[in-house]
């Protein structure tokens, strides 16, 4: 038995799926399939029943992928130690991200790390935020990038960017003529919102009452590309992060309007477990993040 026959089971059981776990440690899904029945022979026990689909990780499954879990924690702690003192940036970042973060920021940040460092490799995740902070308190991965953060007794917050909210239109909507807007002119347009659950709702919501401005919610989606789609092809507007919407801009796609009295902004930090110990690799990245930020200097009044 070795370290990577234990980082496949446990990838295998997080995933749940035998061919993602595989291509997570660059093995074929047979060989991923031979290293969980090693690890059956080795204890003399199912911890897969395959009988079912999805597969069900049994009892005896489920406490040696949380015992595996640690170890792989610990054996990563000291591997990161020993690179420190070799001043070798490499491994793998884990982050699990919201998906209105910016899908083209992300991905140019994780293109650029990785240029700079070519031993080195970012796996990168789309969550709703709950799952965000479910995986990073999980240590399913090593940072988490939500909006609004929340610090706790498990959890650090590393402040990243306030992104500014405007108001987001088709190029023919009446209001997107406008340089600037404020909250009232919104009252009664058809509206597209994200979903009641996520803290950005909840947010601009308690911005239009405190300003007594009612909208007409006709869609709800739990993601910013969605929105950004229906709002191009539609009457309805929405209230979105600049950042995001650069590029629908840029081609005509999409009108951005910036809110004046008051403005609003929504805060995006990254999370990380408390007292986790960095690899010299994930003190790069956030330190990458943190240097194409693009953040504001104005304060964040969301």
């Amino acid at each position: 038995m070795n370290i990577e026959t234990l980082r496949v089971f446990c990838d295998v059981v997080q995933h749940q799926s035998f061919s993602r776990g595989a291509a997570l440690n660059e093995v074929s899904q047979s060989a991923a399939t031979q290293s969980v029945h090693r690890l059956e022979r080795h204890f003399g026990v199912r911890l897969i029943d395959r009988g079912k689909r999805p597969f069900v990780v049994t009892p005896e499954g489920q406490a040696c992928y949380e015992g595996f879990r640690e170890v792989l924690e610990l054996y990563d702690s000291v591997e990161a130690r020993l690179r420190s003192l070799r001043l070798e940036i490499a491994g793998v970042v884990r982050v699990a991200a919201i998906y209105s973060v910016g899908l083209h920021h992300m991905a140019r940040c994780t293109q650029q790390f990785i240029e700079r460092h070519p031993k080195a490799k970012v796996r990168l995740e789309y969550q709703r935020p709950n799952t965000v902070y479910e995986q990073v308190l999980g240590a399913e991965v090593d940072l988490g990038i939500v909006s609004y953060p929340t610090p706790s007794s498990e959890l650090d917050v590393v402040p990243w960017r306030n992104e500014r909210m405007v108001l987001a239109s088709s190029p023919h909507h009446p209001l997107a003529q406008r340089e600037a807007i404020t909250i009232e002119p919104l009252a009664g347009e058809p509206y597209i919102a994200f979903d009641r659950d996520l803290t950005i709702r909840k947010e601009i919501d308690r911005h239009l009452r405190q300003h007594s401005v009612s909208v007409s919610v006709a869609m709800e989606f739990d993601n910013v590309e969605t929105i950004k789609q229906a709002v191009a092809i539609g009457v309805c507007v929405s209230l979105l992060p600049e950042p995001t919407v650069r590029m629908e801009v840029r081609a005509g796609l999409l009108r951005a309007v910036p809110l004046t009295s008051p403005e609003l902004w929504r805060p995006l930090g990254i999370i990380h477990r408390q007292r986790k110990v960095f690899t010299p690799t994930v003190t790069k990245f956030v330190e990458l993040l943190q240097e194409t930020s693009d953040r504001p200097r104005e304060p964040c009044h969301a």
